[in-house]
């Protein structure tokens, strides 16, 4: 599903415009990235959580080069889906 989908699917449902069903996902995107980028998580009840996440410094390989390469600690944005979402998922979803 693709965002244009998603405002799609929204737009039916509740009966609203498409640009401000556009504008809100949107801005709630902006939201969350702005949150993430200060450190902040955002918890959405229910469905679950956009956390940030430090990933230790590590020893990698420059395969094209034979060397090795320090790769610094750095955070990354995670999301951790709620025990109620997981459980949808995983019995509403076939295994392929």
């Amino acid at each position: 599903m693709t965002k244009a989908d998603l405002v799609l699917n929204i737009s039916e449902k509740l009966g609203l415009e498409k640009n401000d069903v556009q504008a809100t996902l949107e801005h709630f995107m902006e939201e969350v990235k702005g949150s993430l980028e200060k450190g902040n998580n955002v918890y959405l009840r229910g469905f679950g959580s956009f956390i940030v996440k430090t990933r230790a410094a590590k020893t990698g390989r420059n395969i094209s080069k034979n060397t090795t390469i320090k790769i610094p600690a750095h955070n990354i944005p995670a999301f951790k889906p709620a025990k109620v979402f997981l459980e949808g998922v995983k019995s509403n979803v076939e295994v392929k």
